[in-house]
């Protein structure tokens, strides 16, 4: 398995903090930037930047970060194919892979410091999707983003 990371400038030191606990891990990823705190990456762009490394089959996960988790998460339920979760704890971070196949985390500096933050990377690595049941409501997420489930 590898991560992607990407993250809006302001959330540089979370970031590198998650970073570090990858590698302790001995988790491969890739660090899509920003990669000093002067260096500016808007939070879609970040998105973007995660999202196009899951997408093009670079990295299996995304690890998202803003002020809140939210902005680079709706960045990222923009791009087909990326089914993003902001998570303030671990319980949703596991549940968010193990029910709805979540595949780019989104984390938010001003919510979680690193010591949490880096617990719920555990959770949410760690999990894996169920399937069953929950494919059904899946694929009609898809639809809804293909544009076939109108009502």
């Amino acid at each position: 398995m590898k991560i992607a990371l990407a993250c809006h400038h302001g959330a540089f030191a979370l970031k590198e903090a998650v970073r570090a606990h990858l590698e302790e891990r001995g988790i491969p990823y890739e660090d899509l930037g920003t990669h000093t705190p002067e260096e500016r990456m808007d939070y879609p762009k970040a998105a973007l930047a995660g999202g196009n490394a899951v997408k093009d089959g670079r990295c299996d996960l995304a690890i998202l970060f803003c002020g809140t988790g939210i902005g680079v998460l709706s960045a990222a339920c923009k791009m087909k194919g990326i089914h993003p979760a902001a998570c303030s704890d671990t319980r949703t971070a596991r549940l968010a892979r193990q029910v709805s196949n979540c595949n780019a985390l989104c984390l938010g500096w001003e919510i979680v410091g690193p010591g949490l933050a880096n617990d719920i990377v555990d959770a949410f690595v760690d999990a894996s999707f169920e399937g069953g049941r929950h494919l059904r409501y899946l694929e009609m997420i898809d639809a809804i983003e293909d544009g076939t489930l109108t009502e």
